[in-house]
């Protein structure tokens, strides 16, 4: 038997879901064996991420057994961190079931569980984490747009100093559109670019994706249908290939 590090393998799945490839990575997790009880938390911690990931993008519902998974190794093999990730997971993956539904009634609730979070975590990048949907939570399900705005700015000072592109890149992505809409186009367009380019750089094909979509809407604004209609096509030609129900409705709109 082929036996291969935790560490590679776990970022080679970080990578492949950055890209879009939640079956691949989930593929290979299960192809993989633990050798000891952390090797086990970590790889059900790293396949709750890829499905919750998944459902997030894809508008899907089936992380529900991999976290259950993940419960169950941690009440095995106890670790705080873990325990925080789970717990933000479990966040990510409502939050996500409320936004494309449509359903706002757990705003109040789920506002408590972000500040929680934000609170007790471990680190920096993820205070940052939590910070940043306690700023969605409060824009996109209690209509808080000054909370929003502060929760953003939060997000993107912790994400500095932790050097977390990522985080970095959705707090631009949504101080942008807060810019957007005060008619501040050329605040809206550094930091949707700057957003842009941070996820280029990691490989995150979605956020990339997403974020070309806001420059869409930006160059119409801006005065340029024709730049707008030729990035929304591409984009719109990408999230058919990867299946982002949110991204084909975006960028059709742009293509009338």
């Amino acid at each position: 038997m082929t036996q291969i590090a935790l560490a590679p393998l776990l970022a080679a799945v970080t990578a492949l879901m950055r890209a879009g490839r939640w079956t691949t990575a989930t593929e290979l997790l299960r192809a993989a064996t633990a050798s000891t009880p952390s090797d086990s938390l970590a790889l059900a911690a790293a396949m709750a991420e890829v499905t919750v990931d998944q459902d997030f993008s894809q508008q899907t519902d089936n992380a529900g057994p991999a976290l259950v998974v993940l419960e169950k190794a941690l009440a095995e093999t106890p670790d705080a961190t873990t325990s925080w990730d789970l717990a933000f997971l479990h966040l990510k993956k409502d939050y996500g079931t409320a936004l494309s539904t449509g359903d706002r009634t757990a705003g109040e609730a789920y506002a408590k569980r972000a500040a929680e979070l934000h609170a007790t975590a471990p680190d920096e990048a993820r205070s940052g984490y939590a910070a940043f949907y306690e700023g969605v939570i409060a824009d996109n399900l209690q209509e808080l747009p000054a909370a929003a705005f502060t929760a953003y700015n939060t997000a993107l000072e912790l994400g500095e100093r932790s050097a977390d592109d990522l985080l970095i890149s959705l707090a631009l992505r949504h101080l942008g559109d807060h810019a957007h809409t005060a008619g501040d186009l050329v605040l809206a367009r550094a930091q949707w670019e700057r957003s842009t380019e941070l996820r280029q750089k990691a490989g995150h094909l979605l956020g990339a994706l997403a974020q070309q979509a806001l420059l869409a809407v930006l160059a119409r604004d801006e005065g340029n249908p024709e730049a707008s209609r030729a990035l929304a096509t591409e984009v719109n030609r990408w999230s058919h290939q990867v299946h982002i129900p949110f991204l084909q409705t975006q960028t059709a709109a742009l293509l009338t």
